[in-house]
């Protein structure tokens, strides 16, 4: 958890000035994997792992940013052009210039200190945390007004311009929207959010790190959103009224499929079940119907395995593990895949078991430890005076 008072302390002692202090939360989707840059439907919950931004403004148009742990201060000028940086420099720079860019926010310069709980590279949505953070920040300070949508589609767009991340909109608006005690089913074309409240009173989510990322994770995603362009061109031949994968029903999908070559027939399989499965995932909530949402993450794992092939050997065996235990109704990876998390919905009181069983096992198997958090839905993005 992160010391907010150590934070604005470090702050006043560094910069002289008593900083505003902004948060926005990480998110684990519960179901609903790469169908959000298909235009489809997503389920995830903002969690209670934030990113903070203490923030005061500057004189001139200089940003002057540090990140706590790393022992260094990085200065970007506003009025220069864009240069290489550290990724997590790269996304703070990134809100300025698209916020000013897209969005004709008149920005200053900032003083800004970065503090987060949420894991980096676990796929847990820490970019667009600190992106969410860092651009009410620059809103907030430079006294300018843009919707709560648009700060999202800011932040996706610097994942596009700054990370060379073709994501979709998913993590951005679970950071800014989420509620407590509530998962979000986004529909991500019209990107019209229900909450759904998480109607499983004896069950609790479980995200388990399996502290490994493969390289391959951004060039591959790249690839995937383009396989699934090219089936839309080609379904289009038979199906001309499609804009996006959202648009192909399963029935579509069973009388075309042969005109697919693989493994795009496998991918376009993928994202036309899942949006069906995120529908269902939804409905089981409300009817407080833990097995049935339980196999649908199952079905959702498989999926992302075999078809859309984004797993990998440590996710399979974490998931492979976690379901040989009795207190769990469902397992899944989480976010892009090829490394980072898994989604685990956990029998509420046997969790320690759970936590110890799993974390024994998998260690066993793979010769990694990994990190095992208990999380529960959050809500998104504020200024921390408005909660105070």
């Amino acid at each position: 958890m992160v010391d907010l008072e150590n934070l604005r302390q470090i702050f006043t002692d560094l910069y002289g000035q008593t900083p505003r202090m902004f948060s926005a939360a990480g998110r684990v989707n519960l179901i609903g994997e790469h169908t959000d840059y298909n235009e489809g439907f997503v389920l995830p919950m903002a969690i209670d792992r934030h990113t903070f931004v203490a923030a005061a403004r500057r004189s001139d148009r200089k940003l002057r940013l540090r990140t706590l742990g790393l022992d260094e201060e990085i200065v970007v000028s506003l009025d220069e052009e864009r240069a290489p940086r550290q990724p997590w420099v790269a996304y703070v720079e990134g809100m300025a210039r698209v916020l000013h860019d897209d969005y004709g926010v008149q920005l200053g310069g900032s003083d800004m200190i970065i503090s987060s709980d949420v894991p980096m590279g676990a796929g847990l949505s820490s970019s667009a945390a600190l992106e969410i953070a860092a651009g009410m920040a620059f809103l907030r300070l430079s006294n300018s007004k843009i919707t709560s949508t648009q700060l999202a589609l800011a932040a996706q767009r610097v994942e596009h311009l700054y990370a060379g991340t073709k994501c979709g909109i998913m993590d951005q608006l679970a950071s800014v929207f989420g509620q407590k005690d509530h998962a979000l089913l986004i529909d991500c074309r019209s990107l019209e959010i229900t909450p759904i409240k998480l109607n499983l009173p004896h069950h609790a989510i479980v995200v388990c790190n399996t502290k490994v990322k493969h390289e391959l994770a951004n060039s591959a995603y790249n690839e995937r959103r383009a396989e699934c362009e090219l089936a839309v061109s080609m379904l289009r031949e038979k199906l001309p009224h499609i804009l996006a994968l959202r648009d192909v029903t399963m029935t579509d999908f069973e009388q075309h499929k042969d005109s697919l070559p693989e493994p795009i027939r496998r991918r376009c399989r993928h994202v036309v079940s899942e949006n069906g499965r995120t529908q269902g995932a939804a409905l089981a909530l409300d009817d407080r119907n833990a097995e049935a949402f339980g196999n649908l993450m199952r079905q959702s794992h498989g999926s992302l395995r075999d078809d859309f092939e984004v797993s990998c050997a440590e996710l399979d065996t974490m998931v492979e593990v976690a379901m040989s235990h009795d207190g769990v109704s469902g397992a899944r990876m989480t976010g892009g895949g090829f490394g980072g998390c898994t989604v685990n919905l956990v029998r509420r009181d046997l969790v320690d078991s759970f936590r110890e069983f799993v974390g024994d096992t998998y260690k066993r198997e793979t010769g990694i430890t990994p990190e095992i958090y208990l999380v529960e839905a959050d809500g998104g993005a504020y200024e921390v005076c408005e909660r105070s």
